[in-house]
């Protein structure tokens, strides 16, 4: 079983652990990239985590005993006219439950809820894709937007409908 929460600074080290593992098990060639390029992909300097800390909207997915098996790092962000929460990494684990993203997303999406945010934007990666049919994301492209409320009903895009068929 799987326990989401946000995390804190005594998790810096297995965030930035967890980020490196699943950059290398996206790219069994990450360790052979020039220095810039590495750092440019992780997303869990010291810096950014403690912005993320402070979202409200980033959370960790820790299992029974096994530290944690992944992290969404969200962010609120001001359209001009209307805020959002962007989703900016998804880390897994290689061993990580398959309802690891889905509860990642939905925490995201249910702290965007909370906070009164209506729009939760995220790129659909393969690990996010179960995901957004959980949430009934609209997809634009390989971008999945959730809208939350009455905006569902006509918002643009592709809606993904849940494996079972069923509403979210």
């Amino acid at each position: 079983m799987l326990r989401y929460r946000t995390f804190t600074e005594a998790d810096f080290e297995a965030l930035a652990q967890l980020d490196l593992t699943a950059q290398r098990t996206a790219d069994p060639a990450f360790d052979t990239l020039p220095e810039r390029e590495r750092t440019g992909r992780l997303s869990t300097s010291v810096p950014a985590l403690k912005f993320y800390e402070r979202s409200e909207h980033s959370f960790v997915a820790q299992g029974e005993g096994t530290g944690l098996v992944g992290a969404v790092l969200a962010q609120h962000v001001w359209q001009g006219d209307r805020p959002i929460v962007l989703v900016r990494s998804l880390l897994l684990s290689p061993g990580a439950p398959d309802e690891a993203a889905a509860g990642l997303l939905h925490a995201v999406v249910k702290s965007a809820y909370d906070s009164a945010v209506y729009e939760v934007h995220f790129p659909v990666t393969p690990a996010l894709e179960g995901a957004a049919r959980q949430e009934e994301a609209h997809l634009l492209g390989g971008y999945g937007i959730c809208h939350l409320g009455t905006r569902a009903v006509t918002a643009p895009g592709t809606r993904l409908v849940r494996p079972d068929g069923g509403a979210a």
